[in-house]
């Protein structure tokens, strides 16, 4: 799961979300985490993407953020369009990078969406690989000892819209714009 697409903050915005569901598809991510206030069941369904033909499916993961009011109905309707409800924290195993020693042992990637200080401080501190979070509506790129923490920007209100691909296997991170139309 080397190539991993980052969204956050739709709060509703369907059009939007296509629009960076497509711009993150575009440079190959292998799988889609919306990492919180998705806003409405029309997003969810944005996040879908159809796949190449012939191509693999796209997995989608999601968790909930403080605008998600209806976190039952939102995690059922997911749940029943084939969306992954990792809600409140997910956790993804990553493989071994390229050249690192196994004794190293698995390297995580948890998210979450922000907006409970515990959350991230108990997330932090568990030490993952990659810390991913929404929330602030602000892009972040910088690491606390040996965790990338990362937000890949908003889909609203937002001086502009990004997401974010994420490639675990090079350890590089590309903002991408998204238009607001």
């Amino acid at each position: 799961m080397p190539k991993i697409g980052l969204l956050s903050d739709s709060h509703g915005r369907a059009a939007t979300t296509r629009r960076a569901v497509e711009a993150l598809l575009a440079v190959g991510a292998e799988v889609l985490i919306h990492l919180g206030d998705v806003g409405s069941l029309e997003v969810i369904d944005e996040l879908i993407p159809v796949p190449p033909e012939n191509g693999p499916a796209i997995g989608v993961r999601v968790v909930f953020g403080n605008v998600d009011w209806d976190r039952t109905a939102m995690a059922r309707y997911a749940k029943d369009v084939g969306v992954t409800v990792d809600d409140p924290v997910g956790t993804l195993e990553l493989p071994l990078a390229a050249g690192s020693a196994p004794s190293i042992g698995p390297r995580r990637l948890i998210f979450l969406h922000g907006d409970d200080a515990a959350a991230m401080t108990a997330a932090l501190e568990s030490r993952p690989a990659y810390l991913c979070h929404g929330h602030s509506h602000h892009p972040r790129d910088e690491r606390s000892g040996a965790t990338r923490l990362i937000n890949p920007g908003a889909l609203f209100r937002a001086q502009s819209y990004t997401v974010a691909l994420l490639d675990t296997d090079t350890d590089t991170l590309t903002f991408l714009p998204v238009q607001e139309r």
